[in-house]
């Protein structure tokens, strides 16, 4: 078989889901354009703020994607290609793309408020509590790592520090003028065209003109523009600067679609499947944990209901923006996939290990973009840029979505000290950032990072949960939901399992500790989840 064929299967399976299922899911969650959206009700210029379905896709998209459809499907093609990409399809149409819009759906129905809120209103202030201390430490941790690696990719390749400074201001400026013209579709079309030249315009300019500066500068540097885009309102930097950066990835997407029918090649590597590999362990549960963004992954709960559904327009775009967003994203890691099995295994694996899947997947990808006519050297750099360009769209995402997990907490504590910090934006986002940096300071996340592989991945089985409450307590059928939930409890409190075990005979006890706690908040919140559904249900042992 060759790469275009695969490419041409998955788009056609992944549009007519779109079509077909992403239309029943939509119509169970019982999403109606009469009901007014949070982003009007609710408006406050800061985080409320109504726009357009193709901007608030360009932010959720930029905020979901970053590197995890990239990295995790090239490390998952250790177990083989064809579960890969099994996977990514059957994951990304039953299990990502239902979390997606489940969580963005209730988050409508509850006046844009995040999954801790909702967890609240159907499970209990306990389960609140839990959700929400995991949460804001996953997000954290994320903050600091990819404050860690951008700063690491701007020091050794000071051109993309440039490019991503002249993003940032040609996102104002196109925020400012945005704003400026309303809703005339016609200047909208024309500032967008003039903005995503530009942009591109910057790649180069961004290469020409290299800005250098070292390592601790670029993390201060990094996190006090994460603090400044969680403050600012909505419309004037993350919209803009968001909406045009996927269209960065959207050329990638085309550039590498068209590369591919060009070049035309082959897929190198066997169809054998590998059970288990040294160093990852066995398929199950691993597999279902590397590859988290490009099939599932409970970051995308908290973009949904964080962010995302307080700039949608009306209910409606959220099939286009949760269902279809989603499903955009499986299609990049089958690329991400693509860009791999054009090498033999052993090549692949010789290559993984010395070069790392980011560099795998720009090598890979910027040579069948180069058979368009452009130089492989700007193909690859294009490749690695835009891979950067998404990875400090997370960390100011992260930013904001840790002071709204903070705000909301203290939501419900009626001490002043408590109201305090649920109403100041500016305080909560000092606190963010004091903690980020701690993080960095004290180099542990080096350490703790592969064990939230499995923490992302019960963040995704907890909204479900969550969803599956919601649905069940408004006499909803839920299988739709309860089916990936079960499964991804089953995942996760499997690998938690596995982990535990493994670092406690390694003698790695802190970590041991942290995946047994990790373990008990998952059988926890499904226990005060049963204890909710008692209260309402007559017999509940039908809904789950």
């Amino acid at each position: 078989m060759n790469l275009a064929v695969l490419l041409l299967i998955s788009a056609v399976i992944l549009f007519l889901a779109y079509t077909i299922y992403g239309k029943f899911v939509y119509k169970k969650f019982g999403l109606n354009d009469k009901n007014p959206a949070p982003s009007h009700t609710h408006r406050d210029g800061i985080d409320y703020e109504p726009s357009k379905p193709i901007v608030v896709l360009g932010h959720h998209f930029a905020s979901i994607a970053g590197a995890g459809p990239i990295v995790g499907p090239i490390i998952a093609v250790t177990f083989g290609w064809i579960p890969a990409v099994i996977w990514i399809l059957v994951g990304g149409i039953f299990f990502g793309a239902v979390h997606d819009l489940g969580s963005m759906a209730t988050s409508l129905k509850t006046d844009g408020k995040s999954i801790g809120v909702i967890i609240r209103n159907q499970i209990g202030m306990k389960g609140k509590q839990l959700f929400v201390i995991f949460s804001f430490s996953t997000l954290i941790l994320v903050i600091g790592v990819f404050a860690d690696i951008i700063a690491k990719t701007f020091v050794t390749n000071p051109g993309v520090g440039s490019a991503s400074i002249l993003f940032i201001l040609l996102a104002i400026v196109f925020g400012i003028v945005n704003k400026l013209i309303g809703d005339k579709k016609a200047a909208f079309i024309f500032i967008t065209i003039i903005g995503v030249i530009l942009m591109y315009f910057f790649v180069y300019l961004g290469m020409k003109i290299p800005f250098v500066l070292d390592y601790n500068i670029w993390v201060l540097a990094l996190l006090a523009y994460a603090f400044i885009a969680s403050v600012t309102p909505v419309a004037t930097l993350l919209q803009p600067r968001d909406y045009l950066n996927s269209f960065l990835l959207y050329g990638l997407i085309i550039a590498a679609v068209l590369g591919v029918f060009i070049a035309n090649p082959e897929i190198q590597m066997s169809n054998e499947i590998h059970v288990s590999d040294e160093n990852l362990g066995y398929i199950f549960p691993v597999l279902f944990v590397t590859i988290a963004c490009g099939a599932i992954s409970g970051f995308h709960s908290l973009v949904a209901s964080g962010t995302t559904s307080k700039q949608l327009n009306k209910e409606s775009d959220a099939k286009l923006v949760g269902f279809g967003g989603m499903l955009i994203e499986s299609f990049l890691a089958i690329i991400s996939v693509g860009a791999v099995v054009i090498l033999s295994r052993s090549e692949y694996i010789e290559r993984l290990s010395g070069e790392g899947p980011v560099a795998l997947f720009s090598t890979g990808l910027g040579g069948m973009i180069a058979t368009l006519g452009i130089s492989e050297e700007f193909a690859v750099g294009f490749v690695a840029l835009t891979v950067s360009a998404f990875a400090l769209t997370t960390l100011d995402t992260c930013t904001r979505l840790a002071r709204f997990t903070l705000q909301e907490y203290f939501e419900d504590v009626p001490q002043a000290a408590g109201q305090y910090l649920a109403k100041n934006r500016y305080v909560s986002t000092g606190i963010v950032v004091v903690f980020s940096i701690l993080l960095l300071l004290s180099g542990e996340f080096t350490t703790l990072w592969p064990i939230f592989g499995s923490a992302n991945q019960l963040l995704a089985a907890l909204a479900l949960l969550t969803i599956a409450v919601w649905l069940i307590k408004k006499n909803i059928n839920a299988l739709f939901v309860t089916i990936p939930m079960f499964f991804m409890f089953t995942v996760t409190l499997s690998s938690l399992g596995l982990f535990a075990w493994k670092n406690f005979k390694d003698e790695v006890y802190v970590l041991a500790i942290i995946a047994a706690l990790l373990f008990i908040l998952a059988i926890a919140l499904m226990v005060l989840a049963t204890k909710s559904l008692k209260k309402e249900v007559k017999e509940p042992a039908k809904v789950l």
